[in-house]
């Protein structure tokens, strides 16, 4: 999952970059303005110098050679003389000329023949550029200034302008999903200057947060209800079963009596599993340590009685033991919708149940499930093409909310007329012996029998 970012990290992560991309853009045209500059500068004071040293030569053969803190003339005479010409120099042709000298800066030459002979006009570089970068920054770097000053005014502005929308977020960010408490986003606690905007915003949260409670609360109230009134019902049919099963009845009457029982089995599984969710939301379910294997060898034999009449072995095989920390009348709703799955759906052959180091594996030799049926099987109420009218289309359902919530996984694997194998993996498996009571506790077992 992506990380969250507010709107304010976001602003500054925007003006920071605003800011960086300011400072090398005016840094790269400060560096290219002073490279092109100087060698601007150079030529311009050469030409000048040039023209001078002309005039002065035309006035006065007898004119001294420029030589002061940035130039310095060289001569060489019609004979050829080139004593006062430095070798690095001597062989330039007539022309500008870029030089490094022995002291390490840059030169500018400029090579021109004249009356007297050919004139060498050395200019150094770099020092006028101490002097231009120092003229020529100043200006730039208190514009820059100005344009931080103003970036940093905006964001400000901006900021403020998005603080209520901020202070929002933050608020529904601390809100607990399975608890919302909508009396935080009342408008009637906004700042006194929130913006119209924003005070919209707030009010259409406050309503659906409400609505929101109200229809959870609502279907958690229904659920436990319905199925704590249909517990009594479901106990006299289960003792008019029971007491019909000592009378001596026609073979007919004895297989109809089992489909009673299955049908009144189901149903039960149906509303236990109902009670658990209700309770979960509820955060009524406490977490304890125990051990798997023994709930699903519990489930293996309550769902014995669903395949009473049909040539159906169900079997479990322990490769390993595991221990959990979770509600266990959860893991038994879950592993028992599994099994109930399997032994549902299967009419020969065999359920098998293995339990590894952490998953469970329901594998059964049904009917299986087409690719059109496996991509929407844990849909609720979408019962399979081949399933008739067996199930109810929300075992599966469960099951996937369920390991959705405790961060279980659950995976199928079906072959069209072959069968289905259904996993359950469990990360956060423990060793079996994590399932012990500490040592001077009093050992308690944990009751995963469901009580109607």
């Amino acid at each position: 999952m992506a990380r969250y970012t507010g709107i304010g990290h976001r602003f500054w992560v925007m003006f920071s970059l605003w800011v960086a991309a300011i400072s090398v853009v005016t840094a790269l045209g400060v560096y290219a303005a002073a490279s092109s500059s100087r060698k601007a500068i150079a030529q311009q004071e050469l030409d000048r110098e040039l023209v001078y040293y002309n005039g002065q030569l035309a006035r006065n053969p007898r004119t001294p050679l420029p030589d002061t803190w940035l130039l310095r003339g060289y001569l060489r005479t019609p004979d050829g003389s080139l004593d006062s010409v430095p070798r690095r120099l001597a062989r330039l042709a007539p022309g500008y000329h870029q030089i490094d000298q022995p002291d390490g800066t840059q030169g500018t030459v400029l090579v021109s023949d004249t009356p007297r002979g050919r004139l060498f006009l050395l200019f150094n570089n770099d020092r006028p550029n101490s002097v231009v970068m120092l003229f020529g920054l100043i200006p730039v770097v208190l514009v820059v200034l100005i344009i931080y000053f103003a970036t940093w005014l905006m964001y400000r502005a901006s900021r403020r302008a998005l603080s209520p929308v901020i202070e929002l977020a933050k608020v529904v960010r601390r809100w607990n999903p399975d608890h919302p408490d909508p009396a935080s986003l009342a408008p009637d606690k906004l700042p006194a200057a929130t913006d119209s905007d924003v005070e919209v915003l707030v009010a259409a949260l406050y309503n659906f947060a409400n609505r929101l409670d109200a229809f959870v609360e609502r279907e958690r109230n229904f659920t436990r209800d319905a199925s704590h009134e249909l517990r009594t019902p479901l106990t006299v049919m289960k003792v008019a079963v029971d007491v019909l099963a000592d009378e001596d009845m026609s073979p007919f009457a004895q297989r109809s009596l089992a489909r009673i029982r299955r049908s009144v089995r189901e149903m039960e599984a149906l509303i236990e599993t109902f009670l658990v969710l209700a309770r979960e939301s509820d955060s009524g379910l406490r977490d304890e340590d125990f051990l798997a294997n023994d709930v699903v060898g519990t489930e293996v034999a309550r769902y014995r009685e669903l395949l009473a009449g049909k040539q159906v072995e169900l079997a479990m095989i322990e490769h390993a033991r595991f221990a959990l920390h979770a509600p266990p009348r959860v893991f038994a709703v879950m592993v028992g919708n599994l099994i109930r799955n399997a032994c549902l759906y299967t009419e020969q052959g065999c359920v098998n149940v293995e339990v590894e180091a952490d998953k469970v594996r329901v594998t059964d030799t049904g009917c299986g499930m087409s690719e059109e049926d496996l991509e929407r099987a844990f849909q609720a109420f979408y019962r399979g093409s081949r399933t008739g009218n067996r199930g109810h289309g929300i075992g599966l359902a469960i099951v996937r909310r369920i390991a959705d919530r405790y961060g279980w996984q659950v995976t199928l694997e079906s072959t069209l007329g072959r069968g289905t194998i259904a996993t359950a993996h469990f990360p956060a498996a423990q060793p079996p012996d994590a399932a012990l009571p500490a040592p001077g506790a009093e050992a308690h077992s944990v009751d995963v029998e469901r009580r109607l």
